[in-house]
């Protein structure tokens, strides 16, 4: 939602059960031009927001010139004083994805190795060309954690993961509840972030830019899944073969489209086998 519309949009979306307060409404009215201007965005758009136990994130982006750069993000609890938030990194991605449950409100909250599974921890630090020594010992420790004390220093001594003369061991936190944060704002995007065909187009240069002659998709194209785009890094694109992507117009078809998109879930799956064995009706 836009800084400049959203009274309306949020209107728009009340009549679902999804909305905010009057006194938010008006704190988001008031705040989100000041971050505009102290920030020097050109656009601000309203996110969304995240709850959890102790409290609500509201969201902000920022965006520049160049729509497909990458976007800041901007996080508050009262709708007026907002923080940026940094960028996201595969790391984040990675381990956000083996936390479950509800966010507890708190951004310095701790999440420690112990919460994670321990097979998808080693999984993840070993996956790397070279191991990290406290990533690797970190690692070891939240697989020996149901041990007892004493068999786990005498496994640590067999696999010789911590020297003899280290006198303690400490666990320390893997990811903070901000960066779950950063990461799952991330992989939202990712995964819903669609825009139909046309709406942007890229420039010579490489940057892309709202089309100001676009209105909209006609019934017909509107219909077709291939008049969607991932509004992300194109993946698919690149692998299309000359002959396939002589058909593509470059200034407006330079993100993936939802036609070769699989969807997952076991309805899917029916489907797929009901259309391999000649019956489409699910």
């Amino acid at each position: 939602m836009e800084a400049q519309s959203l009274p309306a949009a949020l209107a728009l979306v009340a009549g679902g059960g999804a909305g905010l307060s009057p006194e938010r409404r008006a704190a988001l009215g008031a705040s989100l031009p000041l971050v505009q201007r102290d920030y020097r965005f050109e656009r601000v758009w309203f996110w969304g927001c995240i709850q959890g136990l102790r409290g609500a994130y509201y969201i902000a982006e920022g965006l520049g010139p160049d729509r497909a750069a990458p976007r800041s993000r901007l996080y508050s609890f009262n709708c007026l004083d907002w923080s940026l938030l940094t960028p996201a990194t595969e790391e984040m991605l990675a381990l956000a994805e083996q936390l479950k449950g509800h966010f507890q409100g708190d951004p310095s909250f701790e999440y420690s190795l112990a919460e994670i599974n321990a097979e998808a921890a080693a999984r993840l630090v070993q996956s790397g060309k070279e191991v990290n020594p406290a990533k690797r010992f970190r690692t070891q420790f939240a697989t020996f954690v149901p041990l007892t004390l004493h068999s786990l220093f005498s496994e640590m001594k067999t696999r010789k993961a911590l020297p003899l003369k280290f006198p303690y061991f400490s666990l320390k936190p893997v990811i903070k509840e901000e960066d779950r944060l950063i990461a799952t704002i991330e992989q939202i995007d990712r995964a819903v972030g669609i825009v139909p065909r046309g709406a942007f187009v890229k420039t010579p240069l490489g940057s892309v830019h709202e089309n100001r002659y676009f209105e909209g998709l006609s019934l017909v194209e509107a219909k077709k899944l291939r008049s969607y785009f991932h509004f992300t890094e194109p993946a698919n694109l690149k692998n299309k073969t000359l002959l396939e992507k002589a058909d593509l117009d470059p200034s407006t078809d330079f993100l993936d489209s939802l036609e070769h998109d699989i969807p997952r879930g076991k309805g899917s799956k029916i489907k797929r086998c009901n259309e391999r064995e000649g019956n489409r009706e699910v």
